[in-house]
């Protein structure tokens, strides 16, 4: 099973942070014949059998719950797939140059563009046409 690491260890500092507050839960957590590689295969199988592709954060520790609490659970087979876990994502220093320096070229090439248009000449509007005084 090829997981992200961030995945794997989301789900885990959610469950350690359940055992801290529920007991009941902590025993289900150390059964000897679950663990959490079983879980986060157990978690995939179920999102992949429900068609959806997107789960909240609460829909996704329940799953993580439930493999814990049942006993008799089948978990089904290990899946090699990507998981995307909603997070802040950091930049490294070259990327975040590479991005201003295509910020700069494109306000450049925008500015350029603008000015480079012709400048529209604004029509001549007739005045009111009656002949006057004058004319005749």
């Amino acid at each position: 099973m090829k997981s992200t690491d961030h995945f794997k260890n989301t789900i885990q500092a959610y469950l350690e942070e359940r055992v801290a507050s529920d007991t009941l839960f902590e025993w289900a957590y150390t059964k000897e014949n679950k663990n959490l590689d079983d879980c986060i295969t157990y978690i995939l199988n179920a999102v992949q059998k429900s068609g959806c592709n997107g789960f909240t954060r609460e829909e996704i520790f329940s799953m993580a719950v439930h493999y814990y609490d049942e006993t008799d659970i089948e978990i089904g087979n290990p899946i090699n797939c990507k998981v995307v876990v909603n997070h802040t994502v950091v930049l490294t220093q070259e990327e975040k140059e590479e991005a201003r320096q295509e910020a700069i070229q494109k306000a450049h090439n925008e500015a350029y563009n603008r000015a480079m248009q012709p400048k529209k000449k604004a029509k001549r509007v007739e005045m009111n046409n009656q002949p006057s005084l004058f004319d005749f």
